[in-house]
């Protein structure tokens, strides 16, 4: 058998995935607690971003495949091995889960690395802050209470109760796979749910590897189900399947709008995080050393592929050419090379499509008349000459209705806009159908506390950028999502609240009149 090109997980219990004679990692579905094959045995070649070689095949499943791993879903909703434990119990589960993550955090980054490209550095620490996901849920897992309703109908007691909704669906896109299904699964499984997950085509690998930490926590078989394929093929039976109750997608909002008017058809609830244009907001008085460091890590940090991206820098014009002349010198000398590396700084764009997409904007801009100041252009790395790498790209004389500052990118390409004072930055910042993120920087704590208030955005950051916690809640205002992930708001996405009314009388009331 070939050599796996992954590295061996710390924990010697985990079995390293088999490896075919193309030296190929060979991967399988996961449903009802066993690796199986897709029903009709077709697999999707998993391209490595750096080297521009293949390195894994994954299982292309169909609907067919969807409905294996819902019914399996459904059967341990209803099993007592899941649905009798207690709050305290499933917590349990999710704090040994969350121990495998910690002790295994080295080996979960080299995958997601090897799949999607991105720093080993940003990797090692999002891997190792994940388990806090695991962590805090499982510590809430036992902590959601109902109340006792002080009604005005004598002779009744009524309370509340919180109950899972059944069967999950999480669907995850190809930047950050394993954070963004913690965020789901993590309160998911601590509310009493069972889950199918489907990650992006592009990236599976670290999904499928992870779930043998889910099976070493020892949750019960089919609480945690993976398929993988592609969405045109399976997006619709996993969304419109009689099983599934909720859906948490995290995604761009065509494919939002597409799974919310199928999920409606059911009822079905929805969560959805659905990305953003978040402007990146500079006033005259800011510390403008700390502010570049917070518009290179809005714009060029993970490439530019995050949802929170400062995609849009808001300069005020007193400051603005001086602003973008440091900026551009502060990127010189960026360090290109493989995202192994501590000393790489910029890493290769996820995917062969991204990087058609990131192109197709960059003369998009230019054609709308947008100045190219630097980047616009892929980047020659030595020793990768097939590397999907991107230079970061800034443009100015940007007006806000241009199509580079109206359309996520999701790329290294920030769109520098002028602003002339508070209530033109709002105009600005607002004048978008997104509302995910916002920046703002300014010495002025009663500006940053009235800018917090005007700009219609989920999160907004004063001073910083990027900043996250497992506490705190996250989403998006318009076209930016539905709900929110992270902290208590994000648990009770998945509990169902339950009225109960029980009878404290002796006598019954008139049956033919309502109380």
């Amino acid at each position: 058998m070939a050599q796996s090109p992954l590295p061996a997980p710390s924990n010697t219990d985990i079995k390293p995935t088999a490896v075919n004679s193309d030296g190929l990692v060979s991967y399988q579905l996961y449903i009802n607690g066993e690796f199986v094959a897709p029903c009709k045995g077709a697999a999707i070649r998993s391209q490595d971003p750096v080297t521009g070689e293949d390195w894994a095949e994954i299982p292309r499943g169909t609907p067919d495949d969807v409905d294996r791993a819902c019914q399996a879903a459904k059967d341990a909703f209803e099993n007592k091995a899941w649905r009798g434990l207690t709050a305290s119990a499933r917590g349990a589960l999710m704090r040994k889960l969350g121990d495998l993550i910690t002790e295994n955090a080295d080996w979960l980054a080299a995958v997601e690395m090897k799949d999607n490209g991105k720093l080993i550095a940003e990797l090692g620490n999002q891997m190792r802050y994940m388990a806090n996901y695991y962590y805090y849920y499982g510590g809430l897992a036992d902590k959601i209470e109902g109340a006792t309703i002080p009604t005005d109908k004598p002779g009744v007691l009524n309370y509340t109760r919180y109950e899972p909704v059944g069967v999950v669906a999480c669907i995850m896109p190809w930047n950050s796979p394993l954070p963004l299904t913690s965020l789901k699964l993590a309160p998911a499984l601590a509310a009493g749910n069972t889950v199918v997950l489907k990650p992006s085509e592009f990236t599976s690998a670290s999904l499928l590897e992870f779930v043998k930490l889910v099976e070493l926590a020892g949750f019960p078989k089919g609480v945690v189900n993976v398929v993988t394929g592609y969405g045109n093929e399976m997006g619709n039976a996993l969304v419109s399947h009689p099983h599934v109750e909720r859906i948490a997608f995290t995604g761009g909002p065509e494919a939002g709008r597409i799974i919310n008017e199928q999920a409606a058809r059911s009822m079905k609830r929805v969560t959805m995080e659905l990305g953003g244009k978040s402007p990146n907001i500079i006033f005259e008085d800011a510390d403008l050393s700390k502010a570049i460091k917070g518009a290179v890590a809005g714009i060029f940090a993970a490439s530019g592929q995050t949802c929170v991206a400062g995609s849009r820098l808001l300069l005020q014009r007193s400051i603005h050419d001086a602003f973008l002349d440091e900026l551009d010198r502060f990127l010189d000398g960026v360090r290109f090379g493989h995202p192994s590396d501590p000393e790489t700084q910029i890493a290769p764009i996820s995917t062969e499509p991204q990087m058609r997409k990131i192109q197709d904007y960059v003369q998009i801009a230019i054609n709308d008349g947008a100045r190219l100041v630097r980047g616009g252009k892929r980047a020659v790395v030595e020793g990768y000459p097939n590397g999907l790498f991107f230079e970061p790209t800034i443009f100015a004389d940007v007006d806000n209705s241009m199509r580079i500052a109206q359309e996520e990118v999701f790329g290294p390409i920030l769109a520098v806009i002028p602003f002339d004072d508070e209530d033109h930055a709002v105009a600005i910042a607002n004048d978008i159908q997104f509302g995910l993120a916002a920046g703002i920087w300014t010495e002025n704590l009663a500006r940053g506390i009235r800018m917090s208030e005007r700009v219609r955005a989920g999160t907004i950051w004063v001073n910083n950028y990027r900043s996250t916690s497992t506490t705190s809640p996250f989403g998006g205002f318009k076209m930016s999502g539905i709900g929110r992930e992270g902290g208590i708001a994000g648990m009770m996405e998945y509990l169902e609240l339950k009225s109960v009314w029980l009878s404290t009388g002796v006598e019954i009331a008139n049956p033919f009149t309502r109380r």
